[in-house]
């Protein structure tokens, strides 16, 4: 399994899994990803900014993820603290193929992503997820990520996670 940067020849697929994402958590009676966000415009530009990520295996894209080096705007204001002030890197918009649902692919994607975030000199992660995200809530939770309180995305109150990435000795 790699993990690579989304091509815009990838986006087909991407899309495919987004939406079905968006499925899953609408039968879960959850409201997360049920207001037409994140959509096809979404994913061009993540791909375009280089900042979209697929795990891939034998050419087939099993999970997706935007990793974002700036400081996102929608976290400068918490309702609670951040670990650290330091410069970070942001995930956003995970999904995975539904075959691969159950099977660590998030968690992968996810030490990948802190392995990625290392090489380009960045030690901080931030990530949020809706309050009824109970798959990634309990990833978080086995990733160490620490809850640091709440901030607000297009007007809706989301659990904000931070962890300080250890480099490797």
């Amino acid at each position: 399994m790699i993990l690579r940067k989304a091509l815009f020849n990838d986006l087909q697929d991407i899309w495919m899994i987004i939406q079905a994402a968006i499925e899953r958590r609408k039968r879960e009676g959850s409201e997360q990803w049920q207001d037409g966000y994140p959509n096809e415009n979404t994913l061009k530009n993540d791909i375009a900014l280089q900042q979209g990520m697929i795990l891939e295996d034998n050419n087939h894209i099993l999970s997706y993820a935007a990793v974002i080096f700036e400081n996102d705007p929608d976290y400068d204001y918490i309702e609670g603290n951040w670990l650290n002030d330091e410069k970070y890197a942001v995930i956003h918009r995970v999904a995975t193929s539904n075959n691969m649902i159950g099977k660590g692919m998030v968690t992968k994607l996810f030490l990948l992503i802190e392995d990625y975030c290392l090489q380009h000199n960045i030690s901080n992660i931030r990530v949020d997820t809706n309050f009824d995200n109970h798959s990634m809530l309990h990833i978080l939770a086995k990733l160490n990520y620490i809850y640091c309180g709440q901030v607000y995305l297009r007007g809706a109150a989301r659990r904000a996670y931070h962890k300080i990435l250890k480099h490797q000795t």
